[in-house]
């Protein structure tokens, strides 16, 4: 999966009974990343550095966490985690780490008053290591889906995952899917062509899928940006309704540098990929 691109690692907290945790994606020396926002109800740390017009081009680590805006202390955990390895970006004072955070709703799950915070966070860094867990586990935890048309709907989300190659090119997905709409295989433009489908009135705000797209490929800032648009195709074709005001729908584009690759590939490879990794969570 994502660890398959040479020195990322991955690592869980995870707290079952509570329904919750987080996931840590750790980067190598280097890595460049971008990203985009298009859920209404986003829970993020750091997010806008990623933007092409700012200083920080490189990241070292991304935090996926449960417990909404309260997950979001799990990234000062990781924070720690990489000052003490001597990772950041350098300042007259010393290294800073650049860790991006991104956080979904799953407090209706279990305990509301349970979540990530610093501990958990460094906790999963700790444990980071080149092998890819999937499904209800770290940020996946709590992870729900189809929950626009009303609770009773509600099933199993989670952490899911895929990857794909052209050549020595490598690009991956790990993504935490807990959307409000429904993982789609197609179904709906049928049901509404035979009017087999009434829109909900339900508009649930706790929701958001939340992920990550690592490739080897050698990119620059402005190129991540423009593949992480790519990935919000696969958010689409994927789910729907996508990118509603009740998720909080965001993706990171990182890139390691160690492959030659056209830009139009990659973003190909980007919406197919996000695409099946968020159906990857599905039974069907």
């Amino acid at each position: 999966m994502i660890t398959d691109i040479e020195g990322i690692k991955v690592g869980h907290w995870t707290d079952d009974i509570s329904q919750t945790g987080c996931t840590v994606i750790l980067f190598p020396d280097g890595t460049t990343a971008s990203g985009e926002i298009r859920g209404g109800a986003p829970a993020t740390r750091d997010f806008a550095l990623l933007h092409p017009t700012r200083l920080v081009d490189q990241i070292n680590a991304v935090v996926l966490s449960g417990g909404s805006a309260f997950g979001l202390a799990a990234c000062s955990g990781v924070m720690e985690f990489l000052e003490e390895n001597d990772k950041g970006f350098n300042t007259s004072a010393g290294k800073v780490p650049i860790v991006v955070g991104l956080s979904l709703f799953d407090l209706g799950s279990g305990s509301p008053k349970i979540r990530p915070g610093h501990q958990q966070g460094k906790e999963a860094a700790s444990s980071a290591t080149s092998t890819t867990l999937l499904g209800r586990i770290g940020a996946g935890t709590g992870a729900t889906v189809s929950k626009w048309r009303g609770k009773e709907f509600s099933a199993s989300g989670g952490l899911g995952g895929s990857i794909l190659r052209e050549g020595n090119l490598i690009v991956a997905c790990l993504i935490a899917v807990n959307a409000s709409g429904d993982i789609d295989f197609g179904e709906y433009p049928d049901k509404i062509r035979g009017q087999d489908f009434n829109f909900p009135k339900v508009n649930p705000f706790e929701n958001t899928t939340i992920g990550v797209v690592a490739t080897n490929a050698k990119l620059n800032k402005s190129d991540c940006f423009l593949i992480s648009q790519s990935a919000h195709d696969g958010y689409a074709r994927a789910l729907f309704p996508a990118h509603t005001s009740g998720d909080g729908d965001a993706i990171v584009v990182a890139a390691t540098g160690q492959v030659n690759a056209e830009i139009s590939i990659v973003r190909s490879l980007t919406t197919l990929t996000v695409e099946t990794a968020i159906k990857n969570v599905s039974d069907k």
